[in-house]
């Protein structure tokens, strides 16, 4: 299990929400919650403000309108001329907060009341039938201070010179349109945090009562002492079904494991029994009569039968490798040629070839045959394979390994003219410590099940066959090679 990164290396959320270092699924749900909830909060601030200010231009503008309309109509009805009283003045550009701007212009005679600074905007057709026009610019007040105003320009006929036209503006600034929408604003916030931390407490509380759903599944394994059984579906939230599965998962490769290692002891027990019971018998007859015939005799016995135990105990380990699971891991495996592989490990065989009068030999293509595979454990495969043919086909015997390609995939065989064995044997020479009847030659049983394990952690298929010279012939068929980068 790894270890926890250090406080440095991680994110400043997760020590703010975990300052002990330890991780909790409570609190990061409950932070990774709440962050949203603030965003959320500022962003349904800001659209309400939007939307409070898209209404108070619109009030402000229908009334900027309104004004205007009724500043042309009564200039309209009476021949002022265009002048206006100062208490009309006084009334047009009060207002609470700011000023408002006017100004009536005529098309002939330029400015006759109001600001002079004040631009009118251009009008359009439908403008000159009395309906304003609503515009936006930047103007400069007398006092020299740059402001946005908001206008409303309506044109009306001067009744003092028919072929002349008034032109009529009323702005205002727009002060009173943001401090509108400023007092809707804080006016909703307290709502919209009550409802916010309301929204909280409630997911705080479905939290914690969801995570008790767990309870009973941690109860259910607490109970557990030695029990690897898979914890199964029944009470498991479907959230974390990928973890229970993964654990079940972790207690299969247990099992496997301990199984193992059960068998072992076991095979360990039975195949030691006898070399052992053997050691004891030659050391109480050399105790017992301390002649140097006897304890030669018994030392030649002693050294048979250690070397018996060395085997069997190689042979345990070697069966044990082949079933452990790491043996499976597809990352060892690489690409190998077999062509340029297996006449290099006969190389190595070649002395206890010529120790047991054995004619050991090769065939092969003279390209290369590819297939995936981990070069250690192939080794030990052909070590077994070449170890058999020696021990059972005899001296003055011809054992040739192989390499050939065949539809699928490629074929390793290794092939004598000994003796052979019958064909009603031939498929349990896979089995752990079966032994042909009837060959006095010692074994242990175990070199070919080595061999057909390893094979099955490389996808392939052992056949066991009887030689075209009347001996043994052991094939083992690999599938093809997936790989496309040779590994040395």
């Amino acid at each position: 299990m790894s270890e926890p990164a250090p406080k440095a290396a991680q994110p400043w959320l997760y020590r703010l929400i975990e300052p002990d270092g330890r991780p909790s699924l409570r609190r990061r749900l409950l932070s990774s919650l709440l962050v949203p909830l603030m965003v959320l909060l500022v962003i349904e601030g800001l659209v309400t403000y939007s939307g409070a200010l898209f209404y108070a231009n619109h009030v402000h503008d229908r009334d900027l309108a309104d004004d205007a309309t009724t500043l042309a109509q009564m200039l309209s009805q009476e021949d002022l001329g265009g002048q206006i009283s100062p208490q009309a003045r006084f009334l047009l550009e009060y207002a609470p907060e700011g000023h408002n701007y006017f100004s009536v212009t005529s098309q002939r005679h330029g400015l006759l009341a109001g600001s002079a600074e004040l631009q009118p905007a251009p009008l359009s057709a439908a403008s000159m039938d009395g309906e304003p026009a609503l515009f936006s610019t930047f103007v400069y007040t007398p006092s020299q201070k740059r402001r946005e105003l908001r206008a409303a320009t309506v044109r009306i006929p001067n009744l003092r010179d028919p072929s002349d036209q008034l032109t009529v503006t009323m702005a205002e600034t727009l002060h009173d349109r943001h401090q509108q929408a400023r007092e809707i604003l804080l006016l909703s916030i307290p709502a919209q945090a009550i409802l916010i931390a309301s929204v909280f407490v409630l997911v705080l509380y479905g939290v914690r009562v969801g995570l008790r759903q767990l309870d009973p599944l941690t109860a259910r394994l607490a109970a557990r002492e030695h029990d690897l059984a898979p914890i199964g579906d029944a009470d498991v939230p479907v959230e974390i079904l990928p973890l229970t599965r993964t654990i079940d998962g972790l207690f299969a490769r247990q099992r496997g494991m301990l199984a193992l290692q059960e068998r072992f002891i076991a095979d360990a027990a039975h195949q030691l029994k006898t070399p052992l019971a053997g050691l004891r018998v030659h050391v109480e007859r050399a105790q017992a009569d301390p002649s140097k015939e006897t304890v030669d005799d018994a030392l030649q016995h002693i050294l048979r039968l250690t070397q018996r135990a060395s085997r069997t105990s190689s042979q345990l380990l070697a069966l044990t490798r082949a079933q452990s699971p790491d043996m499976g891991d597809s990352s060892t495996h690489c690409l190998l040629d077999l062509a340029q592989l297996v006449p290099e490990l006969l190389g190595l065989r070649v002395h206890d070839a010529i120790a047991a009068s054995v004619d050991l030999g090769y065939e092969g293509p003279a390209g290369p045959v590819w297939i995936d595979g981990d070069r250690i454990s192939l080794q030990e495969l052909l070590d077994n394979l070449i170890d058999n043919s020696l021990r059972y086909a005899g001296r003055n015997s011809i054992v040739t390994a192989g390499v050939s390609v065949v539809a699928g995939g490629a074929c390793l065989s290794v092939e004598d003219n000994g003796p052979g064995v019958p064909p009603a044997f031939l498929e349990r020479l896979g089995e752990r410590f079966f032994r042909v009847p009837g060959i006095t030659e010692e074994g242990t049983g175990l070199g070919l099940a080595i061999v057909q394990r390893i094979a099955e952690r490389h996808h392939a298929q052992v056949h066991y066959l009887a030689s075209s010279g009347g001996g043994l012939r052991v094939e083992i068929v690999f599938p093809s090679a997936r790989t496309s980068k040779v590994v040395g």
